[in-house]
């Protein structure tokens, strides 16, 4: 008789109160929110049984929701500065346990400020303890650096000279005489549950080292990591096809105004009269979509002279006073003869939500509401007004446009 497969559950913690980069866990990476980039290389694994979020911040739980992720509410008092991250799994694995009437195996650490992890990296730190008699497994890249360490004085003050950490300064061996060390890479630790619940630490027993990718070695603490991150994107996700909308996709782009198209400020002159600031490569894009024969729309909930006259000067059909934005959207897509889940919308506000859950492709602009970009399916890097448009533009039809 075979025996039955492990219990085996990921744990992302995400609570929202990053300080370094604000809302971090909702910070887009190739479009999509760091913690949807978690969820959807956990479900891609093949031992993970269940993907949990532990969260105190409602835009953190809609994207965990969104990318098919089980969410847990963090207690206040395990979300703090100083709340640990084995406190937030063992609450997860609990509440899970209770509400699942089963028994977890074997319980997964995954952070998503990793945000190249892979499901390999997590599958191999499973495999590790499911499969192998590890107690513990963590993901580590080969380092060959030479680690130094500042001297200090009996009180703890740093000195003029530093010490070999790894090395003895007066000797430099070749890299190949030297043993081979490795950087703890952050990214995925797995743990026997039982054995986790004892110890209240996440290395007891037997530690496997499971390698990866150096190259995908990056951890996101400062707005220079994300921006290197966005920056390399480009290069690591070119593998993971379906992160962001392609033309064949979609038959439709339709674009909220107001801090999609600008960046939700308005000028009033002296005679009431309003004025907004647009981007002109924003034009750029929507021309480019428009000569892919994309359905295009503006819906807007003001009735402003301003979004009429953009939508005249960007050749694009417009609603503009409606109140209930995602009505006068299925009415529009029944016109058309598009079905709502061919339709991209760019939103960026609580309004858009209705909207949001009619759509295939709900995106939201860097900067939008923390609840819109939770529910987003992906999320541009760049602001409303800043450009949004084009780079979305640039999504669908796969160049960037000049």
């Amino acid at each position: 008789m075979t025996a039955p497969s492990p219990c085996v559950l990921a744990v992302i913690p995400a609570r929202g109160g990053s300080k370094g980069v604000p809302a971090k866990n909702l910070a887009a990476v190739g479009g999509v929110p760091l913690v949807a980039r978690a969820v959807m290389e956990c479900r891609a694994s093949r031992l993970v049984t269940d993907v949990v979020v532990s969260t105190d911040d409602t835009g953190i739980a809609a994207a965990a929701r969104g990318a098919g992720a089980v969410v847990v509410q963090r207690p206040t008092d395990i979300a703090g500065d100083t709340a640990t991250s084995e406190a937030a799994v063992i609450h997860a694995m609990d509440a899970y346990e209770a509400s699942h009437g089963t028994t977890v195996d074997v319980v997964l650490l995954v952070q998503c400020t990793s945000p190249f992890m892979i499901s390999e990296d997590i599958d191999g730190v499973a495999a590790a303890v499911a499969e192998k008699g590890a107690d513990t497994a963590l993901t580590v890249a080969p380092f060959h650096g030479f680690v130094w360490r500042e001297g200090e004085d009996r009180q703890g003050d740093a000195t003029d000279g530093g010490d070999g950490v790894n090395h003895d300064k007066s000797y430099r061996p070749r890299r190949q005489d030297r043993p081979q060390d490795f950087l703890e890479t952050g990214a995925a630790y797995a743990m026997d549950a039982r054995g986790f619940r004892e110890a209240g630490h996440r290395f007891f027993g037997r530690t496997d080292l499971v390698r990866t990718d150096p190259a995908r070695v990056l951890e996101i603490d400062d707005p220079h990591d994300l921006a290197r991150a966005r920056a390399l994107a480009p290069l690591f996700d070119a593998e993971r096809p379906g992160a962001l909308p392609t033309r064949d996709d979609i038959d439709a782009v339709v674009l909220d105004f107001d801090g999609t198209q600008t960046d939700d400020r308005v000028l009033v002159d002296s005679d009431g009269r309003e004025l907004v600031a647009v981007h002109r490569g924003d034009g750029l894009g929507i021309a480019a979509l428009r000569r892919a024969e994309l359905a295009l729309l503006i819906l807007s909930t003001e009735k402003n002279p301003v979004v009429a006259a953009r939508a005249r000067k960007l050749q694009v059909p417009v609603l503009h006073g409606i109140d209930r934005k995602d009505l006068a959207l299925k009415q529009w897509c029944e016109e058309q003869g598009i079905a709502p889940e061919r339709v991209l919308y760019v939103g960026n506000d609580v309004n858009d939500l209705p909207c949001f859950g009619l759509v295939g492709w709900p995106v939201a602009v860097a900067g939008a509401h923390d609840v819109v970009r939770g529910a987003a399916r992906a999320v541009t890097s760049t602001p409303g007004g800043d450009g949004a448009i084009r780079e979305i533009a640039s999504w669908i039809l796969g160049k960037e446009l000049s």
